[in-house]
This record gives C-alpha cells, structure tokens and sequence, in this order.
C-alpha cells in the first residue's frame, strides 16, 4: 500500500514537472517574435513575378544567430560579434538563464562591445530585432522582396524591384515564373538600419 501511495506521488510530481516545462516553453514561443518562411507556392505567383527562396542559412559557426545581420546592425565587423559573443555561457535549461546568469553574459557582451561604442541599449534593441522562436521553419524579423521582370521580345532583360524587403542573411535563390531557365544573381546588403539590412541590393541576369 505505502509502495502504491510513493509510486502515486512520484508519477504526479513527473505529471506536474513536465506540464510546467510545457507552459513554459509555450509561453517562451509566444513571448519571441517568430516569422514563418515566406511561401514560394506557384499559385501565389503570375508569369514574369521575381520569385525569392531562401536567404535565411546561418553559418556552422554561428549556431542559428543571424550574426551578419546582428553585426551590421551594431556597425562591427561579424568577427568582432562572434568574438564577443565567445565568452558567453549559453544556458543549458529551456527556462533559459537564470537572472544572475543572465547578467553575467550582459557585462561579457558590453565589455567587448563597448570600445566599439555599442551602448547597452543598442545592443537589447539589436538582440531583440534578431531573436526568435527555436525549431524548423521559424527566422527572425524579416520582410519578403518582391520584384518583376522586365521581358522584351519575351526575354527577359531586367527586374522592377517593387520592395528590396529586409532580414535575408545570405544570397536567396531567385527565379522568374515563365521563365524558369533564366538564371538571376541577387545580392544583399548590410545597413545599421533594420529597415534596409539584409535588403535586396541588386538583381541582374547571369550569362
């Protein structure tokens, strides 16, 4: 009967345990601002639209932080981040870290960024644009490109781009719909400004 009982009360503080860690981790998704892939279904799409795929890998080194996009936010050099970023103690708990945890990687951060003249709010307002939820298919703040193509004699010669969008880390893959064998280069740029880093620079058409 006493096994029964302590069995019986072992399985509840299991129950309880992991129900807490579920509340937890959904409320820490719904506190982060997360962004969905944008979709690239054809139907979405009309012959001659600019149709973007991708632009959102991180690098091996970077653990999923979009660390281009974090460093040009700040005006440093990506090696400078990732260096600073270095001495920090990752926390090894879905709760996250603890406060004292918390402050200690604040005073690692700040004192590496600081001689760059990265103030403390800066650096929340940066941190803050770029985190979001972990798992498949969620990226951080950003704004899809959209663009056209210009055809003439049914080739296509140039692009019209309508909006340079904003958040992309790498490259993305480009095609034309209706013209899907025609190759597109396009390059990203890297501004202090949120509203332009990580925007389309330019489109062109490769030989």
């Amino acid at each position: 009967m006493k096994d029964s009982m302590k069995t019986k009360k072992v399985l509840t503080v299991v129950i309880a345990g992991v129900a807490i860690a579920a509340i937890a981790l959904a409320f820490r998704l719904r506190s982060v601002d997360g962004y969905r892939y944008p979709s690239t279904e054809s139907d979405h799409y009309e012959t001659g639209d600019v149709v973007f795929k991708g632009g959102f890998e991180t690098e091996e080194q970077d653990h999923g932080r979009p660390v281009r996009l974090i460093a040009a936010a700040l005006g440093v050099e990506s090696q400078v981040f990732r260096d600073a970023f270095s001495g920090v103690t990752p926390a090894h708990s879905m709760f996250g870290p603890t406060p004292s945890a918390a402050r200690d990687n604040k005073k690692v951060l700040m004192d590496a960024l600081v001689p760059y003249g990265i103030t403390n709010e800066r650096l929340d307002e940066v941190s803050n644009q770029y985190r979001y939820p972990p798992g498949p298919g969620y990226v951080w703040k950003h704004v899809p490109a959209c663009a056209t193509a210009i055809v003439t004699d049914g080739k296509v010669t140039g692009f019209k781009l309508i909006d340079a969008g904003s958040g992309y880390l790498t490259d993305p893959t480009v095609s034309v719909m209706g013209h899907e064998s025609v190759k597109v280069k396009a390059s990203v740029r890297f501004t202090q400004d949120f509203t332009t880093n990580g925007s389309i620079e330019s489109l062109t058409v490769e030989p």
